[in-house]
């Protein structure tokens, strides 16, 4: 079944030469280190390629690396599946007009927060609060399961984890070296029907292939959340996190330099219920990055067709057919 799923032309155009196009030229895009966003890249690096004959390089990396990178070298080009809620020093950049933003690539907005499994809530619905898991620590394994580095979301949570006092409860926080660990944590969890409590996000396959109930750590405070998402936060305090904004952003230069392009990014989106589906038929079928990028482009013609320009909509007009 997969092998039918996935087209054989689009698959080999992947690794095809892209159509030669003298003003587009070289082109770097990140490649932020969670799986959405892995796809976002695959897809958005096939079409420049194919369609806007771009030279692309995907860049690895995650969200304060990148902004800093930017900030110091100007580069990379693009940064894609940007979380800017957590990451201040986004909107510094923005004002100084280092980086544009183009769009809303999650159309939905990323969801956050601290998560336990649904059964364990059934089981102890005390701990469906920030308080109930501080009064019973043992019942979620003395454990929090928190961000890798490099992720906006370690210092939020870390944060929030320090105004909570959950080392004072008994509760280790045990840091992950990968957005893949947290997801085998998950799935271990569910296969034992053990305890598991910690920070996860969506959209992601994870939380549609194990139902999760959100914590309540309490209301969202603006000036809380802005502090707590400063590594020198002198007085965390409690905060739900918003909503997030999911960005495509570009450099300045590259915006003035590369209009067609950056106007194809502009409208690159994704809805939470598409790149669920997509994650989830990645996970099902141990695909890769590249793998989920062709079901998507299979899957959705009739949206991605409309990013495009007419010239690269006459040379991917095959594989919109």
């Amino acid at each position: 079944m997969r092998n039918i799923l996935l087209s054989t032309a689009l698959i080999g155009a992947f690794a095809a030469p892209a159509f030669a196009q003298s003003d587009c030229g070289e082109v770097s895009i990140t490649e932020m280190n969670w799986a959405s966003s892995a796809v976002v890249t695959a897809v958005g690096e096939f079409l420049m390629e194919q369609g806007y004959g771009c030279d692309v390089q995907s860049v690895p990396s995650s969200t304060n690396p990148a902004l800093t990178s930017v900030a110091e070298t100007n580069e990379p080009d693009i940064l894609t599946e940007l979380w800017v809620n957590a990451a201040p020093v986004y909107d510094r950049l923005a004002a100084e007009g280092k980086v544009k933003p183009l769009t809303d690539v999650l159309s939905d907005g990323g969801v956050e927060g601290f998560w336990i499994p649904n059964y364990l809530a059934e089981e102890h619905p005390e701990l469906t609060t920030m308080q109930g898991i501080l009064d019973n620590p043992e019942l979620v394994g003395n454990r929090f399961h928190q961000c890798p580095d490099g992720w906006a979301c370690k210092t939020v949570s870390g944060n929030l984890l320090r105004a909570a006092g959950v080392e004072d409860a008994g509760i280790e926080i045990f840091q992950h070296g990968s957005g893949e660990t947290m997801a085998t944590s998950i799935a271990a969890a569910y296969q034992d029907k053990a305890p598991w409590f910690g920070y996860y996000w969506a959209p992601t396959s994870v939380l549609g292939q194990y139902p999760m109930t959100m914590v309540d750590i309490g209301p969202y405070d603006a000036e809380a959340h802005a502090c707590n998402g400063k590594e020198d936060c002198a007085d965390p305090q409690m905060s739900a996190f918003p909503r997030a904004k999911v960005l495509t952003v570009v450099t300045d230069s590259f915006s003035q330099e590369h209009p067609d392009v950056t106007d194809m990014l502009s409208k690159m989106q994704f809805t939470n219920e598409q790149m669920n589906g997509v994650l989830a038929w990645q996970e099902e079928n141990n695909a890769s990055a590249d793998e989920a990028a062709v079901y998507f482009l299979t899957t959705y013609k009739d949206i991605w067709g409309e990013w495009l320009n007419d010239d690269a909509k006459e040379k991917l007009a095959a594989l919109l057919q």
